[in-house]
């Protein structure tokens, strides 16, 4: 075995002995599937700690000459495929971590050279009959092995996007460094040794004027992953068993690390996240304290037209429609709102609605994360709105229905440039903005299905919680009073059918002529939704 060509198979072993395990092995039949095809070579891209380092060392336990794996893959999923083993162990699998090789050098260059000098040297002790050039690189070594031996090669590459992320302004090394791709995965020599590659990063493939790099490779991304999305995290039926075995509440779980919606309706979770919650019995921000927020308030703080406004709604709970199309998929090349907002998708800080082309705030941990980036920025109207959500929602629960209204005349008039109002929609995120704090007390539901029509925001206490519940309607150009009768007459209180205690109606209005907010708020009381 060697460092970097069939490294074995203890990196998928130490996975396999950790206390949490998720079987992702299903991959491995898809893989299998495109062996030695035309779909053999693929890209797949997704933010930090959702899994790519230990996918890579699971693809190289597989494939890899040099190691026995069969132990470590009896009972998975791979398992139950006929004749799994028929490509287990086969092949020579070159697996290199950019970001690692790149930390130990000075220079981009140096590493391209390094990465070409190190796998050389391997190769030549594993064929030391098969005479290489002193000066060859590794796309013409590996054609020289294949040439002379027949071998075919799985190259697998994490983090391949390191020096288009760490050296951002390298053009010359990344020129060198996309050429040195080519090599190994374009054009008919490569054909002949390339059984298999898979290279996974942050970023899809670097485009140039429009087309990408490396044009042959099948990419599977937060925008597309398409038939591998399973695969991208955690899914939603994961989430649960874990839950249900480490006796976790699954809602809680849902609200801080679902959002990334892939494929048809398969939600996925943040892996990172869900299993330091379920190691630590507790959810917190996990995943964005592995990464710095300073490069998300950077990205937000750009200066393009329709960025503040986009963040601004989102914050307040509202989708913004983007165009992928300009990104070059680096992170230098921005040139619009819509960059900056596709970057964001791709570092899983924004999740992605194939069906509108739209983009959101996935939950409540990547909500934090905004929040904390927008206080170094000089946002103040938003910031103040954040800051004094919670005297608007003790206004609230005291029933001052005069301060309510007054405060939230503030966000809206500070914010109005964004937050401008032209339906009940509208309004929504305004006052969800203004009660932006409330997500500690309560779960807060859009639209909450009642029966006879749709509660605009329901605010249902937590468990820790001793807040009453609050149902709130909102009006637009009519009157606050109207909004409470319609939470009585159509019932909006027998929807909580789970609750018992106060609950406080809140009618909304805005007055389009006055310009001014006015509140009414009512309490009762109810038990299981009566």
């Amino acid at each position: 075995m060697g460092i970097y060509l069939n490294c074995g198979n203890q990196s998928f072993a130490r996975a396999r002995r950790s206390q949490i395990y998720i079987d992702k092995t299903g991959l491995l039949e898809y893989t299998n599937s495109v062996m030695d095809t035309e779909q053999c070579l693929i890209c797949s891209s997704r933010p930090r700690r959702f899994g790519k380092t230990m996918t890579a060392g699971m693809l190289t336990a597989y494939y890899g000459k040099g190691c026995d794996s069969r132990k470590l893959f009896q009972g998975l999923a791979i398992a139950k495929i006929p004749n799994y083993t028929e490509y287990m162990n086969r092949y020579d699998v070159i697996h290199l971590d950019i970001a690692d090789m790149r930390s130990e050098k000075t220079n981009a260059m140096d590493t391209i050279v390094s990465i070409q000098e190190c796998v050389i040297g391997e190769l030549k002790g594993a064929y030391p009959d098969v005479a290489i050039e002193k000066d060859a690189t590794l796309p013409s070594a590996l054609a020289r092995i294949n040439d002379q031996t027949g071998a075919g090669f799985v190259i697998v590459i994490d983090e391949w996007d390191a020096i288009f992320r760490e050296d951002k302004f390298d053009i010359k090394a990344q020129e060198v460094y996309v050429e040195l791709l080519r090599g190994l995965f374009k054009g008919e020599r490569s054909r002949k040794f390339m059984k298999l590659a898979y290279i996974t990063g942050i970023l899809p493939v670097k485009k140039y004027k429009g087309e990408s790099a490396l044009n042959n490779f099948d990419e599977f991304t937060m925008i597309g992953a398409d038939i591998l999305a399973e695969y991208v995290g955690f899914t939603e039926a994961e989430v649960l068993r874990l839950c249900e075995e480490y006796r976790m509440d699954f809602e809680e779980m849902k609200r801080w690390y679902d959002g990334y919606l892939l494929g048809d309706d398969l939600h996925i979770y943040n892996p990172k996240s869900v299993t330091d919650a379920v190691r630590r019995k507790k959810t917190a921000n996990y995943w964005t304290r592995t990464v710095a927020y300073e490069s998300l308030q950077e990205y937000i703080s750009m200066n393009f037209d329709g960025l503040k406004d986009a963040v601004v709604w989102m914050l307040a709970g509202g989708k913004c429609s983007v165009n992928m199309d300009t990104f070059e998929n680096d992170m230098t090349s921005f040139k619009s709102r819509d960059d900056v907002l596709t970057i964001l998708i791709h570092l899983g800080y924004l999740a992605y609605d194939g069906e509108t082309n739209e983009v959101c705030i996935p939950n409540e941990e990547v909500r934090a994360a905004f929040a904390n980036a927008v206080q170094g920025t000089n946002w103040t109207p938003v910031v103040q709105a954040i800051r004094k959500s919670e005297h608007l929602l003790e206004s609230t629960w005291n029933k001052d229905a005069d301060t309510v209204a007054e405060s939230i005349d503030e966000v809206h008039m500070a914010n109005t440039s964004i937050l401008e109002y032209n339906n009940e929609n509208a309004l929504s995120c305004v006052i969800t903005l203004a009660y932006f704090n409330a997500i500690n007390e309560y779960t807060l539901i859009r639209e909450l299905p009642t029966g006879k029509g749709y509660a605009d925001i329901v605010f249902l206490p937590r468990r820790h919680s001793a807040r009453p519940a609050m149902v709130v309607e909102l009006k637009y150009d009519k009157s606050a009073e109207g909004a409470i009768g319609q939470i009585k007459e159509k019932g909006y209180m027998k929807a909580l059918e789970s609750y018992s205690g106060n609950l406080l109606l809140v009618g909304i209005n805005y007055d389009k002529k006055k310009k001014k907010h006015f509140c009414v708020i009512e309490e009762c009381n109810i038990k299981g939704g009566n």
